[in-house]
């Protein structure tokens, strides 16, 4: 019922999460890291706000529902890059159970990766759907 607050639950050479001093080269991971995952999903988000503007603002009322969609894709997507920041901070840290064992589990980012395929799909079925709407 009441969990323990992260930083004291992961680990990271014996120190707890809130005190742990990076090293340059762990920083520069992190750092990588960040760049490379969470700045995608913010700017492919990014694209989708903007792709979603211009079809509400340029093109005719008949287009608003794909531009509705490109809307709520680009805050999945942003949702999604929540999670992976979330999901990200488990990697680096190892973890102390309730029996006081520190427990070092590899975890790869596939339940992010199954997140965004679903979300995708979905967007793209949709869009066909919407399309194929117009055409009638």
């Amino acid at each position: 019922m009441f969990e323990r607050h992260a930083g004291d639950r992961y680990h990271l050479r014996l120190h707890r999460a809130q005190s742990v001093v990076l090293t340059d080269q762990e920083l520069v991971e992190i750092r990588a890291a960040q760049r490379t995952f969470e700045g995608a999903y913010v700017r492919t988000a990014l694209g989708q706000f903007s792709f979603a503007l211009v079809v509400l603002r340029i093109f005719t009322a008949e287009f608003y529902s794909i531009g509705a969609l490109f809307a709520i894709y680009g805050a999945g997507v942003l949702f999604t890059s929540l999670f992976r920041r979330q999901q990200g901070n488990k990697q680096f840290f190892s973890e102390r159970g309730d029996d006081g064992v520190s427990r070092k589990k590899f975890r790869t980012s596939g339940n992010v990766v199954m997140v965004l395929t679903a979300l995708s799909v979905s967007a793209y079925i949709c869009l066909i759907i919407l399309t194929v709407r117009l055409a009638d």
